[in-house]
């Protein structure tokens, strides 16, 4: 169906791209194939309603004409679509190519390829030469292509996702603005449907398959700085600060984060850390080696998340 409907809008934007005048809906479907098979005439404005607005989401620039009997005609001037010639001087052409090695994932990597030889043939000075540097960015995570397929299509995705104090994951109703690697660990931010505002995902609490569910609603940021806001859920950045207890020879991420580190006797240290919102579930992870002794509510979170996870 994907193949059928990118071959579909191929031809609708070929079409388009390729007459001097405006061209009606039934001169488009009497044109294209593909319409031929569509029962009704609803049926088949719904889904050039949804071909248009899908050319125009991938950038095709459409200009909407009424003749003199009051029919609505469809352009898309060549002028108005033509992209700008590339110049890109060696190093840049360089950075591109060592760009396109970082992806391991065969899908994503013939279609570095695949621009790469694009380049090529538009005559930048592109060499495909081998680097002592070999970047690689790690996605094991089984949910990263389907995600990343959903955030490119602007498609809200249904997925069960286990948050960090939870012993059995829950449904959740996402739609995916970007995707980001920090420390390690992919992350998703984006739009939850459910609570109606913004949540960031880590990918590998995410169990099951991922499904897709219709078209984004909400407004998609200009810009989405997905590592801002995992540091800001993770207390990066934090202005306050939580007094801890934590035994010697243990917790080093912890003490790497720390403001102030102070030798309490032979078997506790005595620490201020960073306090935001996700710290009591990190502080959770490390066990009976971690005392919170200030604020309250940090203290009465952490023994929260230790409970629910005694009770399995």
């Amino acid at each position: 169906m994907a193949i059928a409907k990118a071959e579909r809008l191929m031809n609708l934007a070929l079409c388009l791209m390729n007459t001097r005048r405006p061209v009606s809906k039934r001169e488009l479907r009497a044109s294209i194939e593909a319409y031929h098979e569509v029962a009704s005439d609803d049926a088949f404005n719904r889904m050039f309603e949804r071909d248009k607005d899908d050319l125009r989401e991938l950038g095709l620039l459409i200009d909407t004409v009424e003749n003199l009997e009051g029919e609505f005609g469809y352009l898309a001037r060549r002028d108005r679509n033509r992209l700008p010639d590339i110049a890109l001087d060696p190093e840049e052409a360089a950075a591109l190519a060592l760009a396109a090695k970082v992806w391991q994932q065969a899908r994503l990597a013939e279609a570095a390829s695949g621009a790469l030889q694009k380049l090529r043939a538009a005559g930048v000075p592109y060499e495909d030469t081998h680097s002592a540097l070999e970047p690689r960015i790690p996605t094991p995570e089984p949910a990263f292509e389907a995600l990343m397929l959903a955030t490119r299509e602007r498609r809200a995705v249904a997925f069960d996702y286990r948050k960090a104090n939870a012993v059995r994951p829950e449904p959740r109703l996402v739609e995916p603005w970007a995707l980001e690697c920090w420390r390690g660990h992919w992350y998703m931010a984006g739009h939850d449907r459910d609570r109606g505002a913004v949540r960031v995902f880590r990918l590998s609490r995410i169990s099951g398959r991922v499904k897709a569910r219709g078209r984004f609603t909400a407004e998609v940021p200009a810009h989405v700085d997905v590592r801002a806001a995992v540091e800001r859920w993770a207390g990066e950045g934090a202005t306050a600060t939580a007094t801890i207890r934590l035994r010697r020879d243990s917790g080093y991420p912890l003490r790497a984060r720390a403001v102030v580190l102070t030798p309490v006797d032979a078997e506790w240290d005595e620490l201020e850390v960073p306090y935001g919102h996700g710290l009591e579930a990190w502080l959770a992870e490390f066990g009976p080696d971690v005392v919170v002794l200030a604020p309250e509510e940090l203290r009465s979170e952490v023994l929260d998340r230790l409970r629910a996870v005694a009770k399995g």
